[in-house]
């Protein structure tokens, strides 16, 4: 049995039965069936703002006779969709939200599961507890009421309920509480006796060496806030609109057609497409590595 090679979960042992190659064939086909209804819409919508309108409503029905690909790739399209919607000052904003969701993301939910999972004060139980009820009630039943008291509290028109929801998230709570209930306690203990206070064993020993978890945070929460769309629709200043904002407004716009809107959807997907490629790799491997420790 030694020698046998293994190829993940099946053998080439395994290959040898006739049952084992049916079910390969159709895993396979499973997955090129996922894949085509994933990819396509996203490579459709791409290359239908290479056309022109009468090329575009005359190639509707690609699965007849006629052809979805454009006659030619003509960029200029999609630079003037760009200079039109004035997509610069909206990337800028929705990178102002990115970067301040990342930071309070990762530093209160982490602070939150370092109390809950290490300081462990008296009460964390019960605290705990509530953080997971949370997660079972639908986020879109706090909006009128967070709405009501930012309104009250003036906070409304910058970015700064964006920062204070991405840093009130339970489920990265969750996700970082698991992370650091297999953090090795002796390393706690030794900042504690070179006289690190909490805060300092936090920032000097804790976050350091969870580097795995940060970056699932970090990239949940990129996501999260680039696609965000009712609390920054409902908060935000029309200065301060991000990309999902302005595409919404963009589409209602008398001046728009199909075809721009189209173009303005590929903008608005771009970055978290570039960033799945980028740190898909990365993504899994530390997803892999916090379910193990955790």
């Amino acid at each position: 049995m030694n020698g046998i090679k293994r190829t993940g979960v099946i053998r080439d042992y395994d290959l040898r039965s006739s049952s084992v190659k049916i079910g390969l064939v159709f895993i396979y086909l499973a997955c090129a069936v996922i894949l085509v209804v994933s990819v396509f819409p996203i490579v459709w919508v791409f290359l239908a703002g290479f056309k022109e309108l009468k090329e575009f409503y005359g190639t509707m029905q690609f699965l007849g006779n006629k052809s979805f690909l454009p006659k030619a790739f003509n960029i200029d399209y999609y630079i003037d969709t760009w200079k039109d919607m004035k997509f610069h000052k909206y990337y800028i904003n929705s990178l102002w939200s990115v970067t301040g969701s990342i930071v309070t993301a990762l530093l209160f939910n982490g602070l939150l599961a370092y109390g809950l999972s290490i300081l462990k004060p008296k009460g964390h139980k019960v605290v705990y507890s509530l953080v997971m009820f949370s997660l079972l009630i639908p986020a879109t039943t706090f909006i009128t009421p967070l709405f009501a008291n930012l309104t009250r509290l003036k906070m409304t028109g910058f970015f700064t309920p964006l920062w204070l929801a991405a840093g009130a998230n339970a489920f990265y709570v969750v996700l970082f509480k698991q992370f650091f209930d297999s953090f090795p306690m002796t390393m706690i203990e030794a900042g504690r006796i070179d006289g690190c206070g909490p805060l300092q064993v936090f920032s000097r020993i804790v976050l350091p060496l969870s580097k795995p978890i940060l970056v699932v945070v970090a990239i949940y929460t990129i996501n999260g806030a680039w696609s965000d769309f009712l609390l920054p629709y409902l908060v935000l200043d029309n200065n301060y609109r991000t990309v999902m904002v302005k595409l919404f407004e963009y589409r209602g716009a008398n001046n728009t057609n199909d075809l721009d809107v189209l173009r303005a959807v590929v903008f608005s997907i771009l970055p978290p497409i570039i960033l799945f490629f980028f740190f898909q790799k990365k993504l899994t491997e530390n997803i892999m590595t916090s379910g193990i420790k955790g």
